[in-house]
């Protein structure tokens, strides 16, 4: 099954985006807030008022007052004009005013979009929450239609995705637990909106992360002739609901907020970044911490679903913890956490080997990615010649790989990919280790 046509009928799902603030006080911040974060923008370099607001992410008429208040003060000046009115001059800091950017920017470094107070995000997502729909069996098989999974664990993650509960996904390396996490984050589906940052008691945390977050917003970069007129809060980034994964590089401190001492702003934490989709914990007990040190950081996050953040200053604030968390390891569940703990992961599902039915239809999808004609009697020979008598166990992640070194070697040899059994020999003597029991994904 093609997955393109699924996949697009659940990205096509929208939220409500945030509403245009058309004055300063509908921004919902402070007016010598921005009036600095227009100063260190203006530091920057010489700017038309349209340039400005499309820098701040604001409607021209919201900051408009705030450059007059500027020029009133002797920090900035007209050095000219792109056109009609004052959104078309070209406005610059003086002396007077470069020294005071350089007062704000010791203060906080932070220089982009107008932040999002915090009480607007948490709004907004409880609004999120609450209009999350529930998949159906149907919606289920579009997100993993790209995968081959038994109907079996099919079963089991439907609802714990309705659920929004923590899973673990669990069982031997090379099953794909990890795609599987990504096709829950698929199954949710639809978009959501984000904030460029966050601001709360004048400090900034940056929220928006092009390594986790996929914008679905057009970069049109000539669109400040329609800025007046954006019918829809620009602070905010429309994106595909988030998967962020990590793995053994997790740390502890990485789950606080990030406070760079030099440019004195924030940066948010892995889960508040997946908030509102999901966030895998990949090879789960291999961290370079202890596993009952996260256990016991989201004991609290997990049950209540509102995690506690501080700033540097000791304030405490909570956020909203609206995160389907998926825990994938290799390891025994019961080797990582008491039973205190997992009572708190409701959803615990083995991803097992596949039968030699379900390796057949893995083996065939990938043949197809590769353009390669596809012969089940050679599936037929890898079970016979290199599973079976040795005893070998089956894993999902074997035919891409052994696929992977056939068409190597083919390229090697300038010859056109395909499969035989020389080819599928070289492919297990160069893959598998010669005991014939361990296979190289298995080998940390």
């Amino acid at each position: 099954m093609s997955a393109a046509a699924p996949l697009a009928a659940l990205e096509a799902q929208e939220t409500a985006p945030p509403a245009m603030p058309a004055t300063l006080e509908a921004t919902g911040l402070a007016a010598d807030r921005l009036e600095q974060l227009l100063t260190k923008t203006l530091y920057v370099g010489e700017a038309t008022g349209l340039v400005l607001a499309d820098r701040l992410r604001l409607p021209y008429g919201a900051i408009e007052g705030l450059i007059e208040r500027l020029r009133a003060e002797r920090l900035a000046e007209v050095r000219g004009a792109m056109g009609t009115g004052s959104a078309s001059y070209r406005y610059a800091l003086t002396d007077l005013g470069r020294d005071r950017a350089r007062q704000y920017l010791a203060d906080n470094g932070y220089i982009g979009p107008a932040p999002v107070p915090l009480v607007n995000y948490v709004d907004y997502m409880h609004a999120l929450r609450s209009m999350r729909g529930y998949i159906d069996e149907e919606r289920l098989r579009q997100g993993f239609s790209h995968l081959i999974v038994n109907d079996r664990v099919l079963d089991q993650l439907g609802p714990a995705v309705n659920a929004n509960k923590a899973v673990f996904l669990y069982g031997p390396p090379g099953n794909g637990k990890t795609v599987i996490a990504e096709g829950m984050g698929r199954s949710v589906g639809g978009d959501m909106y984000i904030p460029h940052a966050i601001e709360i008691d004048g400090g900034i945390i940056t929220m928006y992360d092009p390594a986790n977050h996929e914008s679905l917003e057009a970069d049109d970069t000539d669109s400040l002739s329609i800025i007046a007129s954006e019918p829809r809060d620009r602070r905010w980034v429309r994106i595909r609901r988030p998967v962020v994964m990590v793995g053994g590089e997790l740390t502890l401190d990485m789950l606080d907020l990030t406070f760079n001492p030099i440019t004195k702003f924030y940066e948010a934490p892995l889960q508040l970044k997946s908030n509102g989709g999901v966030f895998l914990v990949d090879d789960f007990g291999r961290q370079r911490m202890r596993p009952q040190e996260l256990l016991n950081r989201w004991i609290v996050p997990l049950e209540s679903r509102i995690d506690y953040l501080t700033l540097h200053t000791g304030k405490k604030f909570q956020v909203p913890f609206d995160v389907l968390v998926v825990f994938a390891t290799n390891l025994d569940p019961n080797d990582l956490a008491d039973e205190a703990f997992l009572r708190r992961i409701p959803y615990k599902i083995p991803i097992e080997d596949p039968s030699v039915d379900e390796f057949t239809r893995i083996f065939e999808l990938n043949c197809r990615r590769r353009q390669l004609k596809f012969h089940q009697v050679m599936v037929a020979y890898l079970h016979r010649r290199h599973y079976r008598p040795m005893g070998r166990p089956m894993r999902s992640c074997h035919p891409r790989d052994i696929l992977d070194q056939v068409t190597a070697m083919c390229r090697y040899k300038g010859l056109q990919p395909e499969i035989t059994r020389e080819l599928l020999d070289a492919a297990c003597a160069a893959y598998f280790l010669q005991d014939g029991n361990v296979p190289m994904t298995e080998i940390r």
